[in-house]
């Protein structure tokens, strides 16, 4: 046992040490420290608490009344100016940077307010849209004033209509709950595809390398080739917990410095303040079950090269497989009962995602949750003994190979040792 730790050890200990790790590391850390400030670094080069100036120019004489004392534009970051003199004196000013922009305001033959707005570059979506917005205001409050229509019987055919809602089956998860463990699910199922694809890969590019510089033969003469594969899958394993620990720890700890702005309505929006703790556990149990099923299989595909460059040509498979069952699960995340989801759930390379998703968004009876940890749980041994007869053939395979057809030969070789 004290081979099998040594090796772990040592798995470990060289990639955390690595360039390359502390590398990717520190800038993941620094642009996720970048994300939870963004609010604070727009608002610092963007002045955002200044308001658009606006000039008006009201030809009708009756309009801008009420832009000034109706509060028209509270809230919406324009302010209105009326513009003593003409208007090319107040497209002279727009130039001269005096006001932001200039609207005319006209009246159709309808008696109706309409408006022309004039800047120096009219690419500002938002402002040009916000100026829309209050002309239509301007012109219901002035067209139901014509019409002879008060504004309180106005309020009453504009407020919202009162729908009541019960939900009869008892099984089923409300829109709220649903909508609180979206977003844990989305995390869990992008941490998951993230390491797979990261860690997976590593595992297998661990395995050529020992075997391009033909250190393998000294490992397996000290430790069994089977020691040998799980010490690496275990070493990558807390190389990737000690990864996620420190991006999620910062990132946890930067939005909390941010906490007056945003960090709490982020929790709640994520889903990470009323979930049932239950949920929790199962992202812990399908997290480890889904790292161990595609790490056990990386280290068999990494067993069979022994050039570097084979690696990504062998794994591709693999890779795909995880990529359609992060597709599956971010389709499922809209549809979460649909038969296709439901199905896939139960089969050992997506379960770890859909079955997760599934729990997450629904309330499911706890033998189905049982039926596919326990599927996934068999599949995983089934590959562990079948891997590690692999393993132990294909680590003393050299020469060209890069095809599944070399499993037949890695398992020959295993019989023979």
């Amino acid at each position: 046992m004290n081979r099998f730790w040594t090796i772990v050890g040592h798995t470990y200990f060289s990639r955390v040490k690595s360039k390359s790790f502390i590398i990717t590391t520190a800038i993941t850390l620094a642009i996720i420290i970048g994300l939870a400030n963004l609010p604070s670094i727009i608002n610092m080069f963007s002045g955002e608490d200044e308001s658009e100036q606006i000039a008006v120019i009201d030809e009708s004489g009756i309009y801008m009344e009420y832009l000034q004392e109706d509060g028209i534009s509270e809230g919406t970051g324009v302010a209105f100016e009326h513009f003593e003199g003409t208007e090319e004196e107040a497209k002279q000013s727009v130039t001269d940077e005096k006001f932001d922009g200039l609207l005319v305001i006209t009246t159709d033959e309808n008696n109706l307010p309409e408006g022309d707005y004039y800047a120096n570059r009219i690419s500002d979506t938002g402002e040009q849209i916000e100026i829309e917005q209050i002309l239509q205001q301007l012109k219901v409050i002035v067209g139901t004033q014509e019409a002879g229509i008060d504004q309180q019987t106005l309020d009453t055919i504009y407020a919202p209509v009162t729908l009541q809602t019960e939900q009869l089956d008892d099984s089923a998860r409300t829109a709220e709950e649903m909508n609180q463990s979206r977003g844990l699910v989305y995390v869990m199922l992008f941490i998951l595809y993230m390491t797979v694809l990261i860690y997976g890969q590593m595992i297998a590019t661990d395995v050529a390398t020992e075997k391009s510089s033909r250190v393998m033969e000294l490992l397996i003469s000290s430790a069994p080739p089977i020691m040998h594969m799980f010490a690496k899958i275990i070493g990558i394993a807390f190389l990737g917990l000690t990864q996620i620990i420190i991006l999620l720890g910062g990132g946890y700890f930067a939005i909390q410095a941010n906490a007056d702005s945003m960090a709490g309505e982020f929790f709640e929006v994520m889903g990470l303040t009323n979930n049932d703790p239950v949920i929790y556990i199962y992202a812990i149990i399908f997290f480890l079950l889904g790292y161990f099923l595609y790490a056990t299989l990386a280290a068999m595909l990494g067993s069979l090269v022994s050039r570097i460059e084979d690696v990504n040509q062998l794994i591709t498979p693999m890779i795909m497989v995880i990529v359609v069952a992060f597709v599956l699960a971010m389709m499922g995340l809209s549809m979460p009962d649909t038969t296709l989801i439901t199905v896939t759930s139960y089969i050992p390379f997506f379960a770890p995602m859909i079955m997760f998703l599934r729990i997450g968004m629904l309330n499911i009876p706890f033998w189905e949750i049982a039926l596919s940890i326990g599927i996934l749980v068999i599949t995983i041994a089934l590959f562990a003994a079948l891997a590690a007869r692999v393993y132990k053939g294909g680590v003393l395979m050299y020469g060209k190979s890069g095809s599944l057809k070399d499993l037949k030969r890695a398992i020959n070789l295993s019989k023979k040792e």
